[in-house]
């Protein structure tokens, strides 16, 4: 285990505590064995001589100890002060703090997470790892966060998310994720390399997962389709036509914050597949009538091949397999898409 691991492993009061209640035990047992070997005492004079010894509760000796046991006895008490001490401050450290309150919650979390299906991984908690989780609670998608930082998990915590402290790139971190039942998982740690490894490790546990991954550089976006990510994103690329976007096309930049801002959600853009048992299937635009049904608009569709129609003519069939882009409000689409499951 490297250092800075044994240091996030000893900052958790409730793993202090219980070294030091293992410490106190194997004190005893040592303390026991040493007498029975240096004065020669029956089994339960032995433990008695040990308790009374670390405990220093004054009582007197079983009898007359020779100066190698008076010797073990001084040790006895200094190791035995100092492992008290300690366990008793760990104790009183849980009880008071919220050390306690946090393994119940801990717990009831861990049981949420096992009961978890079709939900979303996001994978470090960083700027963009934030603004991932702040749109999917504001879409009310269910997800668990990953991130290996506790101060990180402690702004999770407060915001009453679903977390797992620890490393995104380890096997043993996405299974407790829950991650061969997710739907799909969002690799947005700060390097790329640990998102690459953290796809690679996430396709491998689970080959029918969708996965988005992010880029800080366009050289590595093949590296990341490689290991098995289905999409790739650049925020500073996107950033950078955004910005370009504002000062050559205010107008439609403007609007696309309009649409994207989930905080006003009263438009929104989502996405209608069309499935076999669907009743939009061999109809035209115009007579599945999503407009004047529900408000609904279609702007684009994805056909089986990949492509896009945009802006379909109203005549055009849908066929199974092809996807709508559709925009209107947010509460009608995901209502539309509900019916059709």
């Amino acid at each position: 285990m490297k250092q800075s691991q044994i240091g996030q492993f000893l900052e958790d009061p409730m793993r202090r505590f219980q070294i030091s209640l293992l410490m106190l035990l194997m004190l005893v047992a040592g303390g026991t064995l040493g007498y029975i070997l240096l004065e020669g005492m029956q089994g339960i004079d032995a433990l008695y001589m040990t308790i009374i010894t670390i405990t220093t509760v004054g009582f007197g000796e079983v009898r007359q100890l020779s100066p190698e046991g008076r010797i073990f006895t001084i040790l006895l008490i200094i190791l035995g002060v100092g492992v008290g001490a300690w366990a008793i401050r760990n104790g009183v450290e849980i009880v008071l703090g919220d050390t306690l309150w946090h393994s119940v919650q801990q717990k009831k979390m861990n049981k949420i997470i096992k009961e978890l299906s079709g939900h979303y991984i996001i994978c470090g908690y960083g700027r963009i790892g934030r603004q991932i989780a702040r749109d999917m609670a504001l879409r009310n998608e269910p997800f668990v966060v990953i991130d290996q930082n506790s101060e990180r998990i402690e702004w999770v915590r407060e915001k009453n998310m679903l977390y797992v402290l620890g490393d995104a790139t380890h096997d043993e971190m996405l299974i407790e994720a829950g991650i061969e039942r997710a739907g799909g998982l969002v690799a947005a740690l700060n390097s790329d390399a640990d998102n690459v490894l953290a796809v690679l490790t996430a396709r491998g546990l689970n080959p029918n997962l969708q996965i988005v991954a992010r880029a800080g550089d366009e050289t590595v976006e093949n590296k990341l389709r490689r290991a098995g990510a289905d999409r790739v994103v650049s925020p500073y690329a996107i950033g950078g036509h955004r910005l370009a976007l504002a000062m050559l096309q205010p107008a439609v930049h403007d609007f696309f914050n309009r649409v994207f801002n989930v905080e006003q959600a009263d438009v929104d853009i989502g996405e209608i597949p069309v499935l076999t048992s669907s009743p939009l299937k061999g109809k035209t635009i115009a007579e599945c009538d999503l407009r004047n049904s529900w408000g609904l608009i279609v702007i684009g569709i994805r056909k089986t091949d990949g492509t896009f129609n945009i802006s379909p003519d109203a005549r055009h069939p849908v066929e199974e397999g092809e996807t709508l882009i559709v925009i209107g409000p947010p509460e009608l689409i995901f209502n539309y898409k509900q019916r059709q499951m």
